[in-house]
């Protein structure tokens, strides 16, 4: 038996597709019902949609063999226990510092909001700044506008959101796609079959 973790959302959208040029087909009916382990053309093959932060939990823990994860989240977690194996080249963007505009960044210390703490520590700590990390869940573009933050530190696509509530992305921190990761003692257990799905995949690439 092999698991597959797939976060919800955009990455799940564009993961899909590659599965089902690599052969691995999950119902409608499945992708549309409640269950939380969704059966697949192949009987020995199981998929789990979940939180695009699990997906490295499930997959660290062996609680799924295989996973498709964006770099942010993998930068995060650490990937602990967890094999990078391919850049899919899907859902890309990148991770960013944003301010106003008109925004001071000169200062001794930086008040940044973010839920890229690990990224944003790594990356001021580069640059020698000292930095204050407000953690936020969400309404990141929020910060800077209500003065809880000298600027932001989150995925910019087409940066229309940025643009929306004045913002601007300043400097750049990662290139960011979705990584195909497999747990490091499946790996070993059950080394022909996931090499054999490996394969696929790249060439659906």
């Amino acid at each position: 038996m092999l698991t597959i973790a797939l976060s919800k959302g955009r990455i799940l959208d564009q993961s899909l597709p590659l599965l089902e040029k690599a052969g691995i087909n999950i119902p409608k009916s499945e992708l549309e019902s409640r269950k939380l382990i969704l059966d697949t053309n192949f009987d020995v093959i199981k998929v789990i949609v979940i939180r695009a932060s699990d997906v490295p939990v499930f997959v660290q823990h062996g609680a799924a063999d295989l996973g498709i994860a964006g770099k942010d989240v993998l930068i995060e977690h650490g990937a602990d226990g967890v094999f990078e194996l391919l850049d899919l080249g899907i859902s890309k963007c990148r991770l960013m510092v944003a301010s106003k505009t008109d925004k001071n960044l000169n200062k001794s210390t930086l008040k940044v909001a973010t839920k890229y703490v690990k990224s944003t520590k790594e990356y001021f700590y580069k640059q020698g700044k000292q930095i204050e990390v407000i953690k936020l869940s969400g309404a990141m573009e929020l910060a800077p506008i209500v003065g809880l933050s000298d600027c932001i530190v989150d995925l910019v696509d087409s940066g229309n959101t940025l643009k929306a509530n004045n913002l601007v992305p300043l400097e750049l921190i990662h290139e960011i796609s979705s990584r195909l990761i497999v747990n490091s003692a499946a790996f070993n257990t059950k080394h022909s079959e996931i090499n054999d799905w490996i394969t696929k995949i790249k060439k659906s690439l």
